[in-house]
C-alpha cells in the first residue's frame, strides 16, 4: 500500500486549534504538546542515570566523581577515614604577565622579516619541509606559557571511621540531580555525605548526616601541593589566602561549617572540629584575581566576592542551597532523554563497564545510554557562564603539572568541547567560549601583525587564559594558524542552531569577518595550479609541512563560506562580499580522490594506505564541516580513508571516528567506534582517557550518538540517519536541529514511527528519514507551533 505521512499541529497556548500550517498528507489533528513528550517516552520509565560504586576511590584519575558549577569544580574520593575533595577554580593559573619566566604572548621575541616568506618559497620549489626545518625558522622556545593549578583538597577527617568493606559501602553520583553522595553504617548508623556545585550559589556544598543523634565527629582542613598561602579558622569560618609564586595570582577561598547539635571549633592550625553533632553542612567559595582583560588578565582582589557567595550561602538553609542546584541544573539536564531500550542492572558502574562486550544486550545499552548523559552532565558542571570555558579535564584537575598544562589545545580538543552543546539542547554552555573566543581576539591581532604582517586575528596550536596566540617550538605541534577559523566555526553553528540574528551581528559574525579578512591577506596562489592555498600548512600532528594540507584548505573554505553567508544574512558590504566570493572561486578546497581511492591528506597523492594515525584531519569537511555530503564521491574516499586509519587511536579520536561514521550514514560502524571508545579508552569513573584523563572524548561520544539519531549540517532534518542495529527500538526526547527545531523521535524495528518537531522560528523545513515513502517531506513551519509526523499506510 502506498505510505503516507501525516503532519498535526499543537494546541496553541490559548487553547485553539493552531491554523494555517499545510497537513501534508492525511488529516490534521491537534495534539496537545505535554502529551506528546509524555507518549515519546512510553509507560515504563527510563533508569535513573547514576553511576555508583562499593569502594572509596584509591585513584583520582580512575575513581573519583566529578561535580561542577562551571567555574567551581570538585572531585569526590569518597574515603571514609579522610573524605578528599579536590576542587578546582577555573581561573588558578602559573604562567602569563608576571611570570617568573617572562612571558611574550607566545610571539617572536626577536623580529623575522623574512622567515615566513622563506619558509614558502622553499615550499613551492622543494614540496615539502620537515618539522623540524620549520620550527627551526617559524617557532621558538616556550616562555611562561603556565599550566591550570589545582586549588588544593579539603579534607574531613572522621575519627574511628569503619573500613568500607564492612560498613554497606555506596558511592553514587546522580546525573540529574548533580548531587555525590557516600552512605555507610557504623556501629548501628546509617551515615551519608553528599557533596553538590552550585552555579547559582557559587560554592560547593556537602553535608554529613546521621540516622541517629549525635553521631557525626569530623575535622575539616585544606592541603594544597603548594606552599604559597595561609590558613586561618575563626568561628565557623576556615580561610585560605595565598599567591601564586610564579605570577603573583592571588587567590582566596573560604569555607564555613553549620551544625545541628554538637559542637564546632577552630583550631589553631586552621582546621575547623564538628563533634557529636545531628548533622553538619559547609559551604566552599573560592576565587582570584585574573580577569580575562588583555594585556594585564588582572582584576579585583577576590575576597569581596568569595565572601559574599559563602556568606549568602551559610546565610539560608542547606536545602534551599542544594535545592536551588538542583532545579538548576535539571533545567538544563532533563531537556534530552534517551530510551535505546536501556535496562540498569544493579551492579557497581566498574562492573558494568568491565562487562560490556558492545552488543546489543540491555545492559550495554544502559551503559551507552549513560554514557551519553554522561557526557552532557560534564559539560553543564564544567563550562557555565561566569566561566572560562571547559579546558582539556573540564574543570577538574589534581596535579599543579597537568598534563599538556590542561590547557586549551586548539587543533581539535577545545572545538570538540563544544560539539555536543547545540545539537543536546546546552547552548547556555556555550557563553563562556563566546566570552573566550572574544577575548583572544585582541592578542590575536598582535600576533597577526607581528607574525604574518597583516591584519585579522589568528591563534596557533594551543592557548592559555594569558592571550598565548603565538608559537613554541614542538615541532610537531605548533603551526595551526586555521585554529581561529575553525574556532568561530561553533559561533556559527550556534546562529545556525537558534535563528538569532542579534547574536550572529553582537558576537558571532565579528570574530568570523576579522579571522576571515586574516585569510584573504594570507592565502598564496599555488604555482602548480593557481589555486590559493594555506602555506605553510601542517596537518596534524603528522607528516611533512606542506602548502595546502587538505584540512588547512577546507577549515578555510568553511570559515569563508559561513562569513558569506553570514554577511549577506547581515547585509554587510557588497565590497567585502565580492572579495570573499573571489576568494571562494579560487580557492582549492582541499578535496581530492586519491591513487588508492582516499581522501587524500595532502595535495601531493603520498598518503600511506598503512598509516593508522590517530589525527584524521584530512575528513575535517565531513565532521564537523559540512563540504561533504553522505554518498558522494567525496564520502565514498573518506570511507576509504577512514578503514585504513582503523579503529583505533586515542580516546578523543575514536569519538571523533563515531561521528564521521554517523555523518557517512553507517550507523553500525559509529556504534563500533563508540563500543571501542568504552571497552578501551574509558575509565572505571567514565572518564575519557587519550590516555591520561582528557575530557574531549566524553564530549565528542556524546556529540557521536546524537548525529547518529539526528543530522542537520546541510538544512534538512535527517531523522534516524545512522541507527545502528544494536538499537532496533527506542526514542528519544529534546533533541535540536539547525533551523530552530526541537526534535523527539520514536522508533522501532529500525524505523521512525513518530517525530515531533517544535518549531522556534517561522520558516521552511525539510525533514527526512524512512518516515516519508518518496524520502523527504517540506513545509513551512511556524514559531511556537508543534508538528507531529506519523506514517499512515
Amino acid at each position: 500500500m502506498t505510505r503516507r505521512t501525516t503532519v498535526k499541529t499543537a494546541i496553541g497556548a490559548t487553547g485553539a486549534l493552531a491554523l494555517g500550517v499545510p497537513a501534508l498528507a492525511g488529516t490534521a489533528a491537534a495534539v496537545g504538546t505535554s502529551d506528546e513528550s509524555a507518549k515519546l517516552r512510553g509507560k515504563k520509565a527510563l533508569p535513573n542515570p547514576v553511576l555508583h560504586y562499593l569502594a572509596p576511590a584509591a585513584d583520582w584519575e580512575r575513581e573519583s566523581l566529578p561535580i561542577g558549577g562551571g567555574a567551581l569544580g570538585a572531585s569526590v574520593h569518597g574515603t571514609l577515614a579522610t573524605e578528599r575533595l579536590t576542587f578546582n577554580e577555573k581561573t588558578l593559573w602559573s604562567g602569563g604577565p608576571g611570570s617568573a619566566e617572562g612571558y611574550d604572548f607566545g610571539n617572536w621575541t626577536a623580529p623575522r622579516p623574512d622567515a615566513l616568506a622563506d619558509v614558502r618559497r622553499r615550499l613551492d620549489s622543494e614540496g615539502a619541509l620537515g618539522p623540524d626545518a620549520v620550527a627551526a625558522e617559524l617557532g621558538q622556545g616556550r616562555r611562561g606559557y603556565g599550566a591550570y593549578q589545582v586549588f588544593g583538597d579539603l579534607l574531613l577527617d572522621v575519627p574511628g571511621a569503619p573500613a568500607a568493606a564492612d560498613a554497606s559501602y555506596r558511592r553514587s553520583l546522580d546525573l540529574r540531580t548533580a548531587l555525590a553522595t557516600v552512605g555507610y553504617t557504623r556501629e548501628g548508623a546509617a551515615h551519608s555525605r553528599e557533596y553538590f556545585v552550585s552555579h547559582p550559589g557559587g560554592v560547593i556544598g556537602g553535608r554529613l548526616t546521621a540516622d541517629r543523634p549525635g553521631r557525626v565527629t569530623f575535622t575539616l582542613r585544606y592541603t594544597s601541593p603548594r606552599s604559597d598561602f595561609t590558613a586561618s579558622a575563626a568561628g565557623d569560618r576556615l580561610t585560605v589566602r595565598g599567591a601564586l609564586k610564579d605570577n603573583g595570582l592571588r587567590f582566596e577561598a573560604q569555607i564555613r561549617v553549620r551544625t545541628k547539635g554538637g559542637t564546632l571549633t577552630a583550631g589553631a592550625d586552621g582546621s575547623l572540629t564538628v563533634t557529636g553533632a545531628d548533622s553538619a553542612w559547609f559551604f566552599l567559595a573560592a576565587g582570584t584575581d585574573y580577569a580575562d582583560t588583555y594585556p594585564a588578565y588582572r582584576g579585583a582582589d577576590p575576597h569581596a566576592k568569595v565572601t559574599a557567595a559563602v556568606d549568602a550561602a551559610a546565610g539560608t538553609t542547606y536545602e534551599r542551597v542544594r535545592d536551588t542546584h538542583t532545579s538548576d541544573h535539571r533545567a538544563l539536564f532533563d531537556r534530552v532523554a534517551l530510551d535505546i531500550g536501556q535496562q540498569l542492572p544493579d551492579v557497581p558502574t566498574d562492573q558494568l563497564l568491565s562487562g560490556y562486550t558492545g552488543g546489543s544486550s540491555p545492559a550495554d545499552r544502559a551503559l551507552e545510554a549513560l554514557f551519553f548523559q554522561y557526557g552532557r552532565y560534564l559539560l553543564i558542571a564544567s563550562s557555565r557562564e561566569g566561566s572560562l570555558p571547559a579546558n582539556l579535564q573540564g574543570v577538574w584537575n589534581n596535579s599543579t603539572t597537568p598534563p599538556w598544562s590542561a590547557d586549551y589545545h586548539s587543533n581539535i580538543n577545545l572545538q570538540m568541547n563544544y560539539w555536543l552543546a547545540e545539537v543536546t539542547n546546552l547552548a547556555e554552555t556555550t557563553a563562556p567560549y563566546d566570552r573566550y573566543i572574544e577575548a583572544m581576539r585582541e592578542p590575536g591581532r598582535r600576533t597577526a601583525k607581528e607574525m604574518f604582517g597583516t591584519a585579522g586575528w589568528v591563534v596557533h596550536n594551543e592557548t592559555n587564559p594569558y592571550g598565548f596566540t603565538g608559537v613554541h617550538d614542538y615541532s610537531t605541534a605548533f603551526w595551526f594558524p586555521e585554529a581561529a577559523a575553525w574556532l568561530t566555526q561553533q559561533m556559527y553553528e550556534h546562529y545556525r542552531f537558534s535563528g538569532s540574528t542579534a547574536y550572529l551581528r553582537s558576537t558571532a559574525y565579528p570574530a568570523m569577518k576579522e579571522a576571515a579578512e586574516f585569510w584573504l591577506a594570507n592565502l598564496r596562489t599555488d604555482p602548480r595550479d593557481g589555486l590559493l592555498v594555506v602555506t605553510p600548512s601542517y596537518s596534524p600532528e603528522h607528516g611533512d609541512f606542506t602548502a595546502g594540507a587538505a584540512m588547512s584548505q577546507q577549515i578555510v573554505h568553511d570559515l569563508l563560506t559561513s562569513t558569506l553567508e553570514a554577511a549577506r544574512t547581515l547585509g554587510d558590504a557588497a565590497a567585502f562580499r565580492g572579495r570573499l566570493e573571489t576568494a571562494l572561486d579560487q580557492l582549492d578546497p582541499g578535496l581530492r580522490i586519491g591513487s588508492w581511492g582516499q581522501l587524500q591528506e595532502w595535495k601531493a597523492d603520498r598518503d600511506d594506505p598503512a598509516d593508522d594515525h590517530r589525527h584524521v584531519s584530512h575528513l575535517f569537511g565531513l565532521h564537523p564541516g559540512r563540504q561533504i555530503k553522505a554518498g558522494s564521491g567525496w564520502a565514498e574516499a573518506a570511507k576509504v580513508s577512514l578503514g585504513a586509519r582503523g579503529d583505533g587511536g586515542t580516546g578523543w579520536s575514536k569519538a571523533w571516528k563515531i561521528n564521521f561514521w554517523a555523518r557517512l550514514g553507517d550507523g553500525d560502524h559509529a556504534h563500533k567506534m563508540l563500543s571501542e571508545q568504552l571497552k578501551n579508552s574509558t575509565l572505571p569513573n567514565l572518564w575519557d582517557t587519550h590516555p591520561p584523563f582528557q575530557i574531549d572524548g566524553n564530549f565528542g561520544a556524546a556529540s557521536g550518538v546524537a548525529e547518529m539519531l539526528l543530522q542537520s549540517q546541510h538544512d534538512t532534518v535527517e531523522i534516524l540517519p545512522a541507527l545502528p542495529a544494536s538499537w532496533p527500538d527506542g526514542s528519544v526526547r529534546g533533541l535540536r536541529a539547525r533551523g530552530g527545531f526541537t526534535v523527539d523521535i520514536e522508533w522501532a524495528a529500525g524505523t521512525a514511527r513518530r517525530v515531533v518537531l517544535k518549531a522556534s522560528r517561522t520558516r521552511e523545513v525539510t525533514v527526512s528519514g524512512t518516515l516519508f515513502a518518496g524520502g523527504e517531506k517540506t513545509f513551512r513551519a511556524r514559531a511556537g507551533k508543534t508538528y507531529t509526523l506519523t506514517p499512515e499506510s
